[in-house]
């Protein structure tokens, strides 16, 4: 097994999830797989299957494989999570595709357990930032293309996190510019407009007033948008978008205003 030249800090949970669809306020996790990559070089493998309590629709099953048999006797999220909790407990976090969906789901999965997964101190990889800077594709596409491999076991989660460290091991081989220090990887992979108050950009500072970055009301202040149009605001707050941009809407409904950085421009 080839050894990742990613320098590590502390250890690097690899993680994939399967699910009952991609939302993750009204979808469920059915399968979790980790490897946690240790400073050391070794490996720590976990894997749940998970009863979603709801049933798993065909056409999410005819992607993973995972019918409502497979999980039938599987414990539910809340049963098992405060041993997942433990595994990424002082992780920095790694996964194809993270955070637009495994890192919502888990987060999502923990709240409704009663839990708060924090991202404020982890430092996110995701290798399909760099593929898609580098070799825009699939998973098993960069992993034929990096690995000259084939994805054998496509969207089986433990199949995907094994194929996504390979993916980025091949990532070292191919790109020797490619940054080794898990802080400059990070920046790497998650740029951020300095602007941006809010993890993904969707709202935004200006003149120290936060303003919606997106639809039909970009470049609104959300202070008259809270004042003037609370069923928009309830809309936001049902609707999936990540957990902090909900937090600011939310507490800017409670007249909770979060101050600007100072490295804000």
């Amino acid at each position: 097994m080839l050894k990742l030249k990613l320098k590590l800090h502390r250890p690097l949970a690899v993680f994939d999830i399967e699910a009952t669809g991609i939302s993750p306020r009204a979808d469920r996790i059915v399968e979790l797989a980790v490897v946690k990559l240790m400073p050391d070089n070794k490996r720590r493998t976990y894997h749940w299957l998970v009863n979603p309590g709801m049933p798993i629709p065909k056409d999410a099953t005819a992607v993973h494989k995972i019918s409502d048999a497979d999980v039938a006797n599987a414990p539910r999220f809340s049963d098992i999570a405060a041993d997942i909790m433990a595994v990424f407990e002082d992780c920095d976090l790694c996964g194809y595709n993270i955070l637009r969906f495994d890192i919502p789901m888990l987060t999502e999965e923990f709240l409704r357990s009663g839990m708060d997964f924090k991202l404020d101190d982890r430092r996110v990889i995701d290798p399909q930032r760099i593929y898609h800077q580098r070799e825009p594709r699939d998973l098993s596409a960069a992993l034929a293309f990096y690995c000259n491999e084939l994805h054998i076991g496509a969207h089986g989660a433990e199949a995907d996190v094994l194929a996504t460290i390979r993916v980025l091991e091949g990532q070292y081989g191919k790109y020797q510019d490619l940054p080794t220090d898990i802080n400059v990887l990070n920046d790497y992979c998650n740029p951020k407009d300095p602007s941006w108050a809010d993890r993904t950009g969707k709202l935004k500072w200006v003149n120290n007033e936060i303003c919606l970055n997106f639809g039909r009301k970009k470049g609104e202040l959300l202070r008259n948008i809270v004042r003037d149009d609370p069923n928009f605001v309830k809309w936001l707050l049902r609707s999936d978008f990540p957990r902090d941009t909900r937090e600011i809407v939310a507490n800017a409904a409670d007249g909770k205003w979060p101050t600007k950085p100072d490295s804000t421009e």
